[in-house]
């Protein structure tokens, strides 16, 4: 008995001193700033990635970062193109306050950007791969970038020097490679890192490595329900939109078919514009080895489109457009997984998966197939929403998912609390950290402002803007029409009846017109500003496209 309390002592001061370290190491990595990688590619519909949806194409290392993190199901962006997407996630605010409101109006130099206070905060700061706009990324201590959309094959890409170089091979290896390269070679061990690795891909026009796109050629996907939706119950935007995959996917520029072939056959019907030069735009970028792997794929496309496509129907032709679409923009995707694998596993076989916040999105979202179209722009939720993905380990528990509306805008607020870093007054967004901590409580938004403004312009997509619940999605369209659309999001999953008009909804919309209201005044929006911009594209229409 006497031994016996003397061991009970023994074992109750183990614990109470095990128990005292523990919470000494919690501290010590409360108190350790993360490293971070962002990871973001282009126009990646979260359609295609098997966290979301599994019908398309498995994405196992994307899926990684959801099985060890949180999954968004609600993520989506403030405006539905690539340039201002890509303003606002650096910059925290909407693109009118940015003044990145389409692709064509210029980014307010004067703006701060979040990798300008990672760096004044003592990070080192690298991007590599797609900015979009600028040429010198402000609070970047190492960059390569491609200039404007890049290319697939053999890209350009330039340096800090502001050099402009050419890479033999693939962009996305090849992005990937600088990536892997900047950590085991010019990263400072003394320092917390924080890297942008952007992806080109899956961008218009698809153009996959020889072997992906060999290998997907194969492959018959699942076709969409609303493959051809008729538009009924929809306002004139839909009915107007140019980004129908039968009457506006380009049959050299995006389905592959030689400017040859397409001449030989004389009348293709329906007739379609396509870009000067069509695929040789992409293709004559390869050089005579890079071709000779081409090459029978492109004459198996083109032999195929030459012999059926005179006898297909209209239905026909759409079904095989939507496969080819699929093949291509898919086969881009598979390579994207891959070179996300191989950071993942260099993070693991470094020790640096412990320290570092990994978040895996897109710019925004993509339409593949549904609705009948390609492209993005609309706030309907194929291009509105974006997948976000996020890994911290002993931060986050993993395999969690969260339907909060989150934005874009909330990136750079996210990243500079995880960091430690007191964000400015002026930034729109709020942070995620109490959902990646599963501190709900401390999140408060029920609804998210969007505003499109690129028309008239590519693909025709009229201006709007709008309200976003879990529950309903109110928009405004304007410019040449003034006209409301409302969706029950819950009810009409597919957004395929405006419900605008039903007496049912009508106490709904006044709450909803109120809260739009409530929202516009608080981001600084307004009618007047919709026309300032609109007298600004009148007076440069030269420039639009």
């Amino acid at each position: 008995m006497k031994s016996f309390v003397p061991l009970v002592l023994f074992g109750l001061i183990a614990m109470v001193f095990s128990s005292c370290q523990e919470a000494k190491r919690e501290t010590e990595r409360a108190l350790e700033k993360p490293n971070i990688i962002f990871i973001m590619s282009d126009d990646h519909a979260y359609q295609a990635i098997s966290a979301y949806q599994d019908h398309l194409l498995a994405t196992p290392n994307i899926d990684r970062i959801a099985n060890e993190g949180i999954t968004f199901t609600n993520a989506c962006v403030t405006n539905s193109i690539c340039a201002p997407s890509r303003a606002t996630i650096l910059t925290g605010k909407h693109t009118h306050i940015n003044g990145k409101v389409d692709n064509i109006m210029p980014f307010d130099t004067t703006q701060v950007t979040f990798p300008q206070l990672f760096q004044k905060a003592g990070y080192q700061t690298a991007m590599f791969g797609k900015l979009h706009f600028g040429n010198s990324p402000k609070g970047v201590d190492e960059f390569m970038i491609l200039p404007g959309q890049g290319h697939y094959i053999n890209p350009d890409f330039i340096n800090k020097t502001g050099d402009t170089v050419r890479i033999k091979g693939y962009v996305t290896d090849i992005i990937t490679d600088m990536t892997l390269d900047w950590l085991a070679q010019k990263r400072d061990t003394t320092k917390p890192f924080m890297l942008m690795y952007l992806h080109k891909a899956p961008h218009r026009p698809w153009w996959p490595r020889a072997d992906k796109f060999k290998e997907f050629l194969q492959k018959t996907f699942p076709e969409p329900p609303t493959l051809f939706d008729d538009y009924a119950n929809r306002g004139t935007a839909a009915k107007t939109a140019e980004m129908n995959l039968l009457h506006h996917m380009m049959y050299s520029h995006d389905s592959k078919i030689r400017p040859e072939t397409l001449n030989k056959m004389q009348k293709v019907a329906p007739e379609v514009e396509d870009v000067k030069n069509g695929l040789y735009a992409a293709y004559t970028r390869a050089n005579p080895e890079q071709k000779a792997l081409y090459d029978p794929i492109l004459d198996q496309i083109n032999a195929d489109f030459e012999a059926n496509w005179p006898k297909m129907d209209d239905e026909q032709k759409m079904r095989w457009k939507y496969q080819r679409y699929m093949q291509d923009y898919l086969a881009c995707i598979s390579s994207v997984d891959d070179n996300v694998g191989r950071v993942l596993d260099y993070l693991d076989d470094n020790q640096l998966t412990e320290n570092t916040l990994v978040v895996y999105t897109s710019d925004q979202g993509f339409y593949l197939g549904e609705h009948g179209w390609f492209d993005k722009r609309f706030i309907y939720d194929e291009s509105f929403k974006t997948p976000l993905l996020v890994r911290w380990p002993n931060v986050i528990k993993p395999g969690i998912t969260n339907e909060e509306m989150v934005q874009n805008l909330d990136f750079a607020q996210t990243l500079l609390e995880a960091a430690q870093i007191k964000a400015p007054d002026d930034m729109q967004g709020e942070s995620l950290m109490p959902l990646l901590t599963s501190k709900e409580n401390g999140w408060n938004r029920d609804a998210v402002y969007y505003h499109y403004y690129e028309y008239p312009a590519v693909h025709m997509v009229k201006r709007h803007y709008g309200i976003v619940t879990k529950d309903y999605k109110l928009a405004h369209f304007y410019y040449d029409v003034d006209e409301w659309e409302l969706y029950d999001r819950k009810k009409d999953p597919q957004e395929l009846n405006n419900v605008y008009d039903d007496p049912a909804y009508t106490e709904t919309i006044k709450t909803l017109k109120s809260k739009l209201e409530a929202l516009r005044k608080q981001y600084g929006d307004s009618d007047s500003l919709n026309q300032n911009y609109i007298d600004i594209h009148k007076a440069n229409i030269g420039n639009f496209h």
